[in-house]
C-alpha cells in the first residue's frame, strides 16, 4: 500500500472487473490511497450504475468480461458526457492497446496491479482528463462566441432590408435596441434571427 495519500480525496473512481478478488484488492487499495471507490462486476452493471446518475472522476475497465466487455463500456463512457477511462489488462496486448488508444483511454495497466504503481498513473490520467475538459470547454465557448458573432451580422442584415439602412446604420439601430432592452447584443440578435427564420412569417428573405 502507498505510505501517502493522494492530495486531492475526493476524486471518485469507479473499477469494473469480473474477478472480485482483483476487484476487492484493487478497490481496497486505492480507497487506502485516499480516493472515493464505487466497484462493478460487469459493463452491465456499471451502466445500471451510471443511470442513477453518479458520475466518476476516472473509469478503471477491465478488458475482458463475460457480456459486454470494457472497450464497449469504453465507448459508451465517451459518448456518456465524456467521462475519461483507462483500461486494465491481463495480458499485454499490442491490438488490445491499440484498441483502447482508439476509444480514448487515458492509460492502460496490466495485472497484477501493484497499487503504489497504480496510483501515478491514475494521476497522469486525472490530469490529462482535466486538460481535456479545460479544452473542451475552450472550443465551446469559442463556438459560442462565433454563432453570437453570425447571428449579430445576420440580424444587422435583416434590419438593412427591413429599414433600407446602410449596414452601420442597421448596427447601431440593433445596439440601440438592446440597451434599451437592457439585454445583451447577441441576445437580441437571436430574437432577430429566429423571428425572420420563423416558418409563421408571411415573407421570408434568404441573406447571404
Amino acid at each position: 500500500m502507498p505510505d501517502q495519500k493522494i492530495a486531492n480525496p475526493a476524486k471518485r473512481l469507479l473499477i469494473v472487473d469480473d474477478d472480485r478478488l482483483v476487484l476487492s484488492l484493487v478497490s481496497s487499495g486505492l480507497t487506502d490511497a485516499g480516493y472515493s471507490v464505487s466497484t462493478a462486476e460487469s459493463a452491465e452493471d456499471a451502466e445500471a450504475w451510471l443511470a442513477s446518475g453518479a458520475r466518476p472522476d476516472l473509469a478503471i475497465l477491465d478488458v475482458r468480461m463475460p457480456g459486454q466487455g470494457g472497450l464497449y463500456l469504453a465507448q459508451r463512457l465517451r459518448e456518456l458526457d465524456h467521462i475519461p477511462f483507462m483500461m486494465l489488462s491481463a495480458y499485454s496486448d499490442a491490438q488490445i492497446v491499440e484498441q483502447a488508444t482508439a476509444c480514448g483511454a487515458l492509460g492502460y495497466a496490466v495485472k497484477p496491479l501493484d497499487i503504489p504503481q497504480l496510483v501515478p498513473a491514475i494521476e497522469a490520467a486525472l490530469a490529462r482528463a482535466n486538460e481535456l475538459q479545460g479544452l473542451r470547454e475552450t472550443r465551446q465557448h469559442l463556438q459560442k462566441a462565433l454563432d453570437a458573432e453570425r447571428n449579430i451580422s445576420v440580424a444587422t442584415g435583416v434590419y438593412m432590408v427591413q429599414h433600407g439602412l446602410k449596414r452601420s446604420d442597421a448596427f447601431n439601430l440593433l445596439r440601440d435596441s438592446a440597451r434599451k432592452q437592457r439585454r445583451k447584443l447577441a441576445d437580441v440578435a437571436d430574437d432577430v434571427v429566429g423571428a425572420h427564420e420563423s416558418p409563421d412569417l408571411h415573407v421570408r428573405r434568404r441573406l447571404p
